[in-house]
């Protein structure tokens, strides 16, 4: 049996798995972060040709390297193998996802939708606590050591020529020894509090303009400096050269991850696998080796979404040239190399931001390159250095022939080196934005592939370089396409989506929070979780993402959502005993209601409401996806309470709102003990910021079988100001109210969105239906029998029978007759409802009645 076992094993150190190492080590739990590459300490990256022909990433030849280089179809990718994931070679520029850019069901060219179960509203508070962590903070250009950085002069010039926005995004930079002091080159940084794990000294910014090649300075605020520094400190494991193979369930509760420890110093075998438990499972390894653990492992996850390997982006990722500005005759200096490799952006509005005939954001920044490239620039200048290379030739041909040499070589081998004007005038422009984002992964041999276009994202990247020329023409520049463009292939280093989040199953991979639908305490914390494209630079968001993960997850850590409580064993040592059942042992269930109905501001009555807002056709709608957790929990409860996540969609309220929380109970008590509810409760924001809370119900009571269908069917509803918790209605203030109610083709079509996740899923449902049927018997179980009440039995053989009448038959053969009258009498009831249904949707008395006021309340 495993004898290693930790509270969380944390897969990957990238931006989603170092926040993730240092939040959950720091609340006490015992945390192993598995690195498959190897830890990079200042001064260590690869600069000389022999470095860099040993700084890929590929095992199987012996590689161990930094640089993981992907080639799909369409498109080639770079992504980084080592201790602070991607952090060690992105360009430091942490910009927020910008708030209308977190799209719900917006449509995409080759069907489904782009949506974003989480906002900008609820991401603030965690891109603070990243961007603090990261000690982000602008390039310092109004300083006088900074201030002649060529390249973000000429940027800000082009977008106030072009009337597009220009910004200086807060880099995870060290310009200065510490927050908030003198900024100054090469000057030595203080260490927080919690040390360096590297135990290197650091130095701030050179302006070498080395970023993605690993910092050898230290003054990039990488992952390794900071959070996992920081994890460490907190009692964090931190294991490099560790690469996982497998993941899988535990019977028990919790997972176990297979996985292998590389040695580059012996080649003579292969590793050997090796085996860690965990309450807990954190992905991180990034979009490609997260989907692809969960691809491989498919079959030991029954029931994982089908949007695995779906919503593939590359963030819109665009590399292009400007090749020898020039301002009037003279050259126009960039200086690509001087500065970090990037200082500013020029934001391209997108069509949800207001700006009709947009499109799909983007942004585009300077880029940059060492000094060691600008003579690679200079020597891609073929034509010039050859006319170079003939005029020295024959200069030196007339000095032979004529008996007169030149004996100084000085001016003529000047001259053939060149004057460096296309490298100092020449300058990398790097796009970005939301690009289309339905590329898939799949396995095909054991191998990741992709499919993925630029088709479908023609008009954004048309825009895109359209923009960029237009930057080369204000600054006298030439536009140079990168060359696999011709192909119509693009490089990313921002791939993201293959396990997106969603708010139900059929949307996405996990929650919006991150865990794994139907398996407690798997989380997806990188890249892959993206269900679209950021826009800007995604390191910052995943992060946030991250952040907010690590909280829901410390919220519900008492009870571990069904594993083991907090404070788990290490190397088997003492547990605290198992509570609640494991994730392998419960079962989920959720299905989809929508309903429509009408809506007035001002009115507090339902009835009032319905009928005002049907004069003046203010509709009100929702699409609700009910959730329940755990099927045998939710129907021991009292309160029956379910998670309700979708969206209202009121034109009063300025189009269609995510709601930020929901609640649903289903026969929950009511007022008398022949009364039932169903309540919902929904927190969502209107389109002007305010808070509001949609608190409806559905009256079952002691009455008429006939009553069944609209009963169930009707939803009386309030919208009260602010966010209201349960119990503060009378509190609280009334901001309008209407009715809502479920037609035949909605209700035929919930039918159909019945799921559950887990072991027990056929007679989960059942049990859920019989309790639903169960619970409609006992409050109408009076007048079908006009007063005369049946043993519990019978009244429950009787409703299964208005669900399958072929049960009473097939599976009861010895059933009393009287119990087959009663489900017939049901049955009949059903049909009577079914003419009601007709009188009700022609404006009859029972709707007229809730419009005069005489609705039900809700106590």
């Amino acid at each position: 049996m495993n004898s290693e076992h930790a509270d969380v094993v944390v897969v990957g150190s990238g931006f989603g798995g170092s926040v993730a190492a240092y939040r959950l080590a720091e609340a006490g739990l015992s945390v192993v972060v598995l690195e498959r590459g190897q830890d990079y300490p200042p001064g260590t990256f690869a600069r000389t040709p022999a470095q860099m022909s040993r700084a890929f990433w590929d095992p199987a030849e012996g590689l161990y390297g930094l640089y993981d280089v992907w080639a799909f179809r369409g498109f080639d990718s770079v992504v980084s193998s080592g201790l602070g994931g991607g952090s060690l070679i992105y360009a430091n520029v942490l910009l927020r996802k910008d708030e209308k850019w977190f799209v719900e069901e917006q449509a995409l060219p080759g069907g489904g939708y782009e949506t974003w179960p989480v906002s900008r509203a609820e991401l603030d508070p965690h891109y603070d606590a990243v961007e603090g962590m990261l000690g982000g903070t602008p390039y310092p250009l109004d300083h006088p050591s900074f201030a002649t950085t060529a390249k973000a002069h000429a940027m800000q010039d082009a977008a106030a020529e072009l009337g597009l926005d220009w910004q200086l995004p807060s880099l995870a930079v060290s310009f200065a020894p510490t927050p908030g002091a003198e900024p100054g080159l090469g000057l030595p940084i203080a260490e927080p509090s919690f040390g360096n794990l590297h135990g290197v000294p650091r130095n701030t910014c050179r302006l070498c303009g080395e970023c993605y090649l690993g910092c050898n300075d230290g003054s990039k605020n990488s992952l390794d400096h900071t959070y996992l520094s920081a994890a460490k400190h907190h009692g964090a494991d931190l294991r490099t050269l560790h690469e996982v193979r497998g993941i899988r369930p535990r019977p028990e509760g919790g997972y176990e991850v297979d996985y292998v420890r590389h040695d580059p110093l012996t080649k003579a075998r292969g590793p050997e696998p090796r085996t860690i438990s965990c309450d807990r499972l954190v992905l991180a390894a990034g979009a490609y080796g997260t989907t692809h653990l969960l691809l491989r492992d498919k079959e030991r996850f029954p029931g994982l979404s089908d949007a695995l390997g779906t919503r593939f982006t590359g963030n819109g990722d665009l590399l292009t040239f400007l090749l020898r500005a020039k301002d009037r005759d003279r050259i126009r200096p960039l200086d690509a190399s001087r500065g970090p490799t990037i200082t500013s952006a020029i934001r391209l509005p997108d069509e949800v931001d207001g700006v009709p005939g947009a499109g799909r954001g983007a942004y585009i920044e300077d880029g940059g390159y060492p000094d060691f490239v600008g003579w690679m620039v200079e020597q891609a200048d073929v034509a010039h250095e050859v006319a170079r290379v003939v005029r020295l030739m024959v200069d030196r041909f007339v000095s032979f022939i004529s008996g007169a040499p030149d004996t100084n070589m000085s001016s003529e081998l000047s001259q053939l080196i060149g004057d460096g004007a296309v490298s100092v005038s020449s300058l990398p422009l790097l796009g970005m934005g939301r690009d289309v984002p339905d590329g898939v992964l799949r396995l095909r041999g054991g191998r990741l592939h992709a499919d993925w276009t630029t088709k479908t994202s023609e008009e954004y990247f048309a825009r895109l370089r359209s923009t960029m020329k237009r930057i080369a023409a204000v600054l006298g520049a030439t536009y140079a396409d990168n060359p696999i463009w011709f192909r119509k292939r693009i490089i990313t280093v921002h791939p993201g989506g293959g396990a997106p989040m969603g708010r139900t199953p059929a949307e996405g991979v996990c929650d919006p929070f991150g865990e794994v639908h139907g398996f407690p305490g798997l989380y997806i914390a990188d890249g892959a979780a993206l269900p679209g494209a950021v826009g800007p630079n995604p390191s910052l968001t995943i992060a946030a993402l991250s952040d907010r993960m690590c909280t829901r997850l410390l919220e519900n850590a008492g009870r571990a959502h069904g594993t083991r409580p907090v404070g788990g064993a290490v190397n088997d040592t003492t547990r605290v005993p198992e509570v609640g059942r494991g994730a392998a042992e419960r079962t989920s269930l959720s299905f989809t209601e929508e309903m429509k109905g009408f809506y007035a501001e001002g009115e507090h009555a339902p009835g009032a409401g319905e009928q005002a807002g049907r004069q003046h056709g203010h509709r009100l709608g929702f699409r609700l996806t009910i959730t329940v957790d755990d099927v045998d929990r939710f129907l021991e409860e009292p309160g029956h309470t379910a998670r309700a996540e979708g969206w209202i969609d009121a034109d009063v309220c300025g189009g269609r709102c995510h709601i930020q929380r929901g609640w649903f109970n289903l026969f929950c008590p009511g007022s008398a003990p022949d009364r039932k509810l169903m309540r919902y409760r929904l927190h969502f924001t209107d389109s002007t910021g305010r808070p509001r809370t949609l608190s409806g119900w559905k009256d079952i009571r002691h009455r008429a079988a006939t009553r069944v269908w609209p009963d169930t069917t009707t939803l009386f509803f309030r919208v009260f100001e602010g966010h209201v918790m349960e119990g503060c209605d009378d509190d609280a203030a009334i901001a309008g109210a209407g009715i809502l109610r479920l037609g035949l083709d909605d209700f035929a079509r919930q039918l159909t969105t019945f799921r559950t996740e887990g072991p027990d899923g056929l007679p989960a449902l059942e049990r859920f239906g019989h309790f639903f049927l169960s619970e409609l018997w006992d409050v109408y179980r009076p007048k079908i029998f006009n007063g005369h009440t049946r043993d519990a039995e019978d009244g429950l053989q009787a409703a299964e029978a208005v669900a399958n009448p072929e049960i009473v038959t097939a599976n009861s053969p010895a059933a009393p007759a009287e119990t087959t009258r009663n489900a017939q009498a049901v049955t009949n009831g059903a049909a009577v409802a079914d003419a009601e249904i007709v009188a009700a949707s022609q404006g009859a008395a029972e709707s007229e009645g809730a419009a005069a006021g005489n609705e039900p309340s809700p106590a």
